[in-house]
C-alpha cells in the first residue's frame, strides 16, 4: 500500500481505499474508477494502476489511447476491463474471452483456440493514418502466431506476429500486412508495439525502440473486432498464441518519444508487480 499517514494500510485495503501517493497527490479518479470496477483489492495491485495512470498522464500519453489492458487481479472479471473505460460492455472494449485461457497473478495465458475479443473495430475506432496497437509478451516462442491481429481477406489491417517459424516478422498498421525484411527478433518478449507513423510510414517497436518500418501500398482499416492472443481474419481466429500477455493496448499513433516513454511507464508498471522480463 502506498503510505499516506492515516495508520492501517490493511484496513484501507479491506475497505477498498486507495491511500494517498508518496507525493501527497490523491488517487487519480481515473485509476480509482478501474479499480472499483474490477474490484482489485490487492494494495500493491492498486498502487501500480494508479502510478501507471499518472505515468500515462505525465507523458501525454493517456489521451491517445482507446484501450489499456493492465490485466491484474488474477482473474477473467478482473483481467477483462479497460482502464480507459471500465464499464462492462463492449462499447467500452471490455475483453471477452475464448478457447483455451487461463488466468494467473502473470496476466493471461493462451493455448490452443484461446484469445481475447476486443470489441474494436478499426474500421469504427481508427483511420488509416492513426492507429497504435501492442501487447507485453512474457514468452520467449518462435512458431507461427499472432500477439494481435484484425486483418480482412486481403490480409489488410493490424498485426503484430513477432517471429514465426521461418524466423521472420510480420506486422502491420491499417496497411497490408508484411514481412519485416529479415530475422531481427531474437527474443519475442517484453513490449512489442504496431504504430502508424504517417499515411506513409507504418513501424514496429519493441520495448520502445524501433525495429523497421515499412511504406504501405495499401492502407485499410479492417471492419473486425481487434483480437489478443491470435488474429481475427475477417471474423475467424487464426494463429492462437500459446504464451502469457501481461499488458496490451489499441490507441492513436504514437511518435518515437512516446513510443520510449510508454515501455518505460509499462516496465515500471511490470516490476511493480514482479513480471517484467
Amino acid at each position: 500500500m502506498i503510505g499516506n499517514g492515516y495508520g492501517n494500510s490493511s484496513f484501507l485495503a479491506t475497505h477498498g481505499i486507495l491511500a494517498r501517493s508518496v507525493s501527497g497527490g490523491g488517487v487519480d479518479p481515473d485509476a480509482q474508477a478501474f479499480i472499483t470496477a474490477a474490484a482489485i483489492t490487492n494494495p500493491t495491485q492498486q498502487a501500480a494502476i494508479n502510478t501507471l495512470v499518472v505515468d500515462l498522464k505525465g507523458y501525454s500519453i493517456w489521451t491517445k489511447m482507446e484501450a489499456l489492458y493492465p490485466m491484474v487481479g488474477g482473474t477473467s472479471s478482473t483481467h477483462k476491463f479497460n482502464l480507459k473505460n471500465p464499464l462492462d460492455t463492449d462499447a467500452a472494449f471490455r475483453m471477452t474471452f475464448h478457447g483455451g485461457v487461463t488466468h494467473s497473478s502473470n496476466g493471461i495465458t493462451f493455448a490452443t483456440n484461446g484469445y481475447a475479443d476486443t470489441k474494436y473495430l478499426p474500421s469504427a475506432n481508427s483511420t488509416t493514418s492513426n492507429i497504435s496497437g501492442g501487447a507485453y509478451s512474457r514468452t520467449n516462442l518462435t512458431a507461427d502466431y499472432a500477439l494481435l491481429g484484425a486483418v480482412d481477406s486481403g490480409f489488410n489491417g493490424l498485426l503484430i506476429s513477432p517471429k514465426i517459424a521461418a524466423g521472420n516478422t510480420y506486422y502491420g498498421a491499417n496497411n497490408y500486412i508484411v514481412d519485416g525484411n529479415g530475422n531481427f527478433v531474437t527474443d519475442t518478449r517484453g513490449l512489442f508495439h504496431v504504430n502508424r507513423d504517417s499515411l506513409t510510414v507504418s513501424r514496429i517497436y519493441r520495448n520502445g525502440s524501433s525495429l523497421t518500418s515499412t511504406t504501405p501500398t495499401i492502407s485499410v482499416a479492417p471492419a473486425f473486432s481487434v483480437y489478443f492472443g491470435a488474429r481475427n481474419n475477417s471474423g475467424t481466429g487464426q494463429a492462437y498464441f500459446n504464451g502469457n500477455l501481461a499488458f496490451a493496448f489499441l490507441g492513436d499513433s504514437l511518435n518515437s518519444t512516446e513510443a520510449t516513454n510508454l515501455y518505460t511507464a509499462v516496465q515500471a508498471f511490470q516490476t511493480t508487480l514482479g513480471r517484467n522480463v
